[in-house]
């Protein structure tokens, strides 16, 4: 099964496009964790991920999300690859999110 849950903030604001079809609205998510290393030392670790929605849920983020904002992702690991300007292959791994929501600290997970 391919299902991926994240909690974390928006990283910037979101991007829209509009087309024949509906809408596509991305953003970046940065997620957080922390552990105490051998030293006694806490180490903060920040992860960015790409985060596509189509439909209606782009549209209802374009209305919920801003820059900084608290949210609870959930959707599936996408693959994907293109050629650009210079011939070379680019990868991309992005979440095509199935629901976001406002989330709070409490839903936040310590390792």
């Amino acid at each position: 099964m391919n299902s991926v849950k994240l909690i974390g903030h928006v990283g910037r604001e979101i991007n829209v496009k509009e087309f024949d079809g509906g809408k596509v609205a991305t953003f970046s998510l940065a997620t957080n964790e922390s552990y105490i290393n051998k030293n006694k030392e806490e180490v903060k670790n920040t992860a960015w991920h790409s985060i596509v929605a189509w439909g209606q849920l782009a549209q209802r983020c374009e209305t919920l999300l801003e820059k900084g904002k608290m949210v609870s992702v959930e959707g599936k690991l996408s693959y994907r690859q293109y050629q650009n300007k210079d011939n070379q292959t680019v990868r991309v791994t992005e979440i095509v999110a199935f629901k976001v929501e406002e989330a709070n600290k409490n839903q936040e997970v310590k390792a």
